[in-house]
This record gives structure tokens, sequence and C-alpha cells, in this order.
């Protein structure tokens, strides 16, 4: 392949997705294969950073998830801003909306999964697996479907997301976290003063956000909280304009170089490290459990269930409008693809049953409910914007 066709297809709109797709499928067939020594001891390969009498020790496993998507996070969050000040999200109307879906899609599958399981208190622990959206997953299937997407359409689907990785993060940090440092709490809430003065004083440089950003996130990966929370609330202070230069703006600069960077590295390495699941021993039975169904059936039928009701009645009521170039079936579309919880489901699945003896494997009920979500949103979407009209589609290189 010459180099010409390699740079086409990286400036291709989905070549995030493929590459974010590709990257997962083989980290299922290595984790599967003989080689799943070498790939369990790639994620699981110490790494030490130690300045002084700081010190992080983390696994592969943890420095991508906590290290590298914080980035990732950071990028969302810039998106986010620049939607919420001069885009889709400007109108307070109009966050009412992706808000009140998001929380319906955390209430509707935990209530399904509670239902399933709610006479054994051990089971009960895994409440809260189905309420998380991959962010990563759903916006890569997204990107899938390239230009043809609706601007509104995809700022929906990251509000969403947002919103609900934010009420996941709330969930693991007052339901799964054993001890929280409200000493490293303060140092990372003491950052948030100088970013403040740093915007309101015009500092365009982005050096000194991302120094007390990195400060923020060592405190909070210290706290106990998830540390990919940092990266979004760091997001929140870059400036959007440049008052002594009009036509420069540093998020959208920042925003269009760490775009490559995220897209083709972090998303791709980060799918590769989450979804090596080995699936040794997990007979078809398995299945049948009350936990794997019930997250399944949590991540496909709760999270459509939820954000559907959520939206019509926030409509129905007139707190907020139908977003611009949408309609009731694109809304559906998204609200499939939130149905994909995989890797923060993962992640609270470890919380909740980690640390005890159990007869089932609630990765199974992940992976199908996700599966499934993923691959019912793709095709109704891939269907109803067959006719899109070109004004109203959208480059989703921009989208990371």
């Amino acid at each position: 392949m010459s180099i010409r066709r390699i740079k086409q297809f990286f400036e291709f709109d989905a070549a995030g997705g493929i590459v974010l797709a590709l990257a997962a499928l083989a980290a299922m067939i290595v984790a599967n294969s003989p080689l799943h020594q070498w790939y369990a001891g790639f994620i699981h390969a110490p790494v030490v950073v130690q300045i002084g009498s700081l010190n992080i020790n983390k696994d592969a496993h943890h420095w991508i998830n906590d290290g590298l998507m914080a980035v990732f996070f950071f990028l969302v969050g810039l998106e986010l801003k620049r939607e919420v000040l001069i885009g889709e999200l400007s109108n307070l109307k109009q966050i009412i909306l992706p808000a009140a879906a998001a929380i319906g899609g955390m209430i509707v599958p935990a209530m399904i999964y509670i239902a399933f399981n709610h006479n054994n208190a051990d089971y009960m622990q895994g409440w809260a697996i189905p309420a998380a959206t991959d962010i990563a997953f759903a916006i890569g299937i997204l990107s899938l479907l390239g230009s043809r997407v609706p601007n509104s359409l995809k700022v929906f689907l990251v509000s969403i997301a947002i919103f609900d990785d934010i009420g996941a993060i709330l969930i693991i940090a007052l339901f799964y976290t054993s001890q929280l440092s409200f000493t490293s709490l303060m140092i990372a809430g003491g950052c948030l003063p100088f970013l403040y003065l740093l915007n309101r004083r015009n500092v365009t440089s982005i050096t000194p956000y991302l120094l007390f950003g990195l400060i923020m996130w060592v405190a909070v990966l210290k706290s106990g909280v998830h540390a990919t929370l940092a990266g979004v609330v760091l997001a929140f202070f870059i400036p959007m304009h440049d008052k002594t230069d009009p036509e420069h703006s540093p998020l959208e600069e920042l925003e269009h170089d760490l775009h490559g960077t995220v897209a083709f590295g972090i998303l791709p390495l980060f799918a590769f490290a989450n979804a090596g699941i080995s699936l040794q021993g997990a007979g078809f039975d398995s299945l049948f459990h009350t936990v794997p169904l019930g997250i399944a059936a949590g991540l496909f039928l709760g999270k459509q269930i939820g954000i559907m009701f959520m939206c019509w009645l926030v409509l129905q009521l007139g707190l907020s409008k139908m977003p611009t170039g949408m309609d009731y079936k694109q809304m559906y579309g998204a609200a499939l693809l939130c149905g994909v919880g995989f890797t923060m489901s993962l992640f609270i699945g470890g919380l909740a049953f980690g640390g005890i003896s159990v007869d089932f494997d609630e990765r199974l009920g992940i992976i199908m409910g996700s599966i499934i979500s993923g691959l019912a949103g793709y095709l109704l979407l891939k269907a109803i914007l067959k006719e899109t009209p070109d004004e109203t589609a959208v480059d989703l290189r921009q989208l990371h």
C-alpha cells in the first residue's frame, strides 16, 4: 500500500472507528489464542513513576485507562465546551434533553438488573454495571457511518455519553470506592482557582493549564476517584477565544492538534488493552444466569427505554426541544448505541465482584448486551441516514 493510500485512509471519516474495532477484535483473538500469556504480560506489566516521595505504581492496563484515557476525556470536554458556548448546546434547553436522557439511561437499566437479582445480596452488588455507556466505542460505531451523520445527532450522543460517564464516575465514587483520600481531593480542588485565574487573565499558552491539569490528575488518581474526571474538568478552563486576537481560538486549535493522537493512538490502544476477554470455560448455559441476563437486558432494553422515555417526557413538558436536524428515529438509534457499556461496565463489574467468589461471569452479559446494542444501533442509523441532506452532515474527524 502506497504512502498516499495510507494517508487517504486516515483522512477517511470512519477510519477512527475502523481502527478501534480492529484493535478490539485483535485483543479478543490474542486473549483466546496461544498468545494469551503474552497479552496478560503486556497489560499487567508494572510501570512505576517516582518523584521524591510521590510514587505512582500501576500496571500498563491502569496507565492506559487512568492516564491516556484522561487525554481522551479532555478532548471530549473541549468538544462539549465548544458546543455549549457556540454550538448545539448553547441553549440551556438543549442541555436539559441529553442530561435527562442520561439519567433515564442509568436508572432503568439498574432497575432491570435489580428485577433479575433482587433475591441475592451478593448479586445485587452489580446493579450499576448496565448503567454505564462506553463513549469510546459508541462514538467509534457512529463514526463508521461517516459524513452522513448530522451534527445534532453526534452532539446528542456525545452529550448523553458525557453526562452518563460523569454519572458512572460518581456512582463509582459513592458506591464502589472503599477509601477516599480527602487530602488528595482538596489538592485537586485547590487547582481549580488557579485554572480559573489563568482563564480570566486571558492566558492563551496551553503549558500552564497542562501543568495544573497534571497536578490535578495525580491528586484525583490518589484520591480514589476515577482519574479521567480530571480531563473533563481541565477542558472547561481552556479559553475558547483569545481577547487579543479574535481569529485565534486556543480551544479549537488544541482540539485539532489532539485529534490524530487520540483517534489513531490512544483509543485503539485502549480498546486493545480492555477488549481481551478470555472466554475459556464460559459455556452457553452461563448466559442464562440472572447476573449476565440482567446486565444484557439492562444494556439493550434498559438503555433504550430509559433514554427514549425521558426524552419524550422532557419534550412533551416543553422543557427542551428536538435538536435541529434530528427526529425520533435518529434519537432511537443513539439510544441503542448508548447500550454499548463495555469498558466502564467491565470496570464496575471488577469492582462489584472482584473480591468475592461467584458462580457466573458478568463479562458475558456485558459482551452480549454491548454487541447487540451496537449492531442494532448501527444498522438502524445506517438505514435511516441514507437520505440525510448534505447541509446537516458533519465531518466526524472533528469529533475527537
